[in-house]
């Protein structure tokens, strides 16, 4: 056991002290934004909205989420990602604050609309600050150690979230986000200024290429919003399926997702510290992440014994834990042919309107077909990805010849 912590242990090593820094203001501003999963509760429950309204608000939300990345991108190439994501999450700690002071359906829209504006400006700053503070051969595990810093501040702050408003409210829960948002500010200040902190990687390109001309970028851009419209599911009609297939309580159902946590806080960084050393490529493993990705819906049709459940979501959580840091770590590399921040703001950006559609189209699907013809169409998108993924191959071959 000693031996298996050490090992575990030793998948850290090399990361620079500011991408741990990094990690951890991730960490706090991640479980710092509570008030989102409890977001259509607070409508709907405290101030009274139809669902279709509750629709139209949080699609103002995704709207806001893909201008913030958009922006951000942009911002980060012209004044540096120390003053956006300090900007960013200054701004967005008194943003948040004042969202509980809104209360009609018209101020509630451009209110979310503009939080996510400024938020999500916070997300292509991030990466490019990580790319900048990672030596190169450890850029896919600063990587992993973000998505692990993610995962925890998603899984603390609905608990904490909770907490907050049984014995606050829903006031105390806006006035705490604003606060840890301003507090991962000051921590920003204090741990990563420029004038402290050293780069290790400070990418300078000369004659850089848009990522609008990029072609083979666009084919792995393709390839990751259907990555992201099938792995959204989790999130939306894979609880209803839960629920309404096989008769899951909601702590049951609870638990099944919370296994996801567990496995990639376990499993996420020794997996990746294997892959890098593997014979696989970049674009390789996103195909083989994919492939576990759609053969999760596919296994769900197969049997109604409710084992099954378990290995459809260890099938996605592996297949999560290989796609995200390999195309994460393939935009970064992607990256140091242009503007880093374009590029990122990009990759970002393809999950954020995975997130427009992906809920929708799931949840519509379901509504006209039901539920297993819905999961054979989610394999069917996820064989488009992989087709796209391997163009994406054959096209990087071409351009090294």
């Amino acid at each position: 056991m000693k031996t298996l912590f050490k090992n575990y242990i030793s998948t850290f090593d090399g990361l620079s002290k500011e991408v741990w820094w990094l990690a951890l203001i991730t960490f706090v501003n991640r479980a710092g934004t509570m008030v989102i999963p409890f977001l259509s509760l607070y409508l709907t429950d405290d101030l009274e909205f139809t669902l279709k309204d509750v629709s139209w608000i949080m699609s103002a939300f995704g709207l806001g989420s893909v201008v913030g990345t958009w922006i951000g991108g942009k911002l980060t190439d012209t004044i540096g990602y120390y003053k956006v994501m300090a900007r960013s999450l200054l701004s967005t700690g008194f943003l948040f604050i004042a969202l509980q002071f809104l209360n009609t359906f018209a101020s509630l829209c451009v209110g979310i609309f503009l939080v996510m504006v400024v938020a999500d400006t916070f997300r292509p700053a991030m990466f490019v600050a990580m790319s900048v503070y990672s030596k190169p051969e450890n850029k896919t595990r600063s990587v992993t150690l973000i998505r692990l810093a993610i995962n925890l501040g998603f899984s603390a702050g609905p608990a904490i979230g909770g907490i907050i408003i049984t014995t606050m409210g829903y006031g105390g829960l806006f006035w705490i986000d604003g606060i840890t948002c301003i507090l991962a500010t000051l921590l920003l200040i204090k741990v990563l200024n420029p004038r402290v902190a050293k780069p290790v990687d400070n990418i300078i390109v000369e004659n850089p290429v848009s990522v609008y001309k990029d072609k083979p970028f666009w084919i792995f851009f393709a390839a990751m919003i259907i990555f992201g419209i099938i792995f959204l599911q989790y999130f939306s009609t894979i609880p209803l399926y839960y629920k309404d297939i096989h008769s899951l309580s909601e702590f049951e159902i609870g638990l099944l997702l919370g296994l996801n946590g567990l496995f990639i806080f376990i499993l996420e960084m020794p997996l990746i510290k294997w892959l890098e050393h593997s014979r696989y490529t970049k674009v390789g493993l996103m195909i083989i992440g994919l492939i576990l990705t759609a053969l999760s819906f596919y296994v769900l049709n197969l049997t109604s014994w409710v084992g099954i459940l378990l290995i459809g979501m260890l099938l996605m959580t592996i297949g999560e834990m290989i796609a995200f840091p390999f195309s994460n770590a393939f935009a970064m590399s992607r990256a140091k042919k242009g503007k880093q921040g374009e590029y990122l703001s990009m990759y970002v950006m393809s999950f954020s309107i995975a997130h427009i559609f992906g809920h929708n189209a799931g949840l519509r699907l379901v509504d006209h077909f039901g539920y297993n013809y819905t999961w054979y169409i989610m394999l069917g998108l996820g064989l488009i990805g992989i087709l796209l993924l391997l163009y994406l191959k054959r096209s990087l071959k071409k351009e090294n010849i």
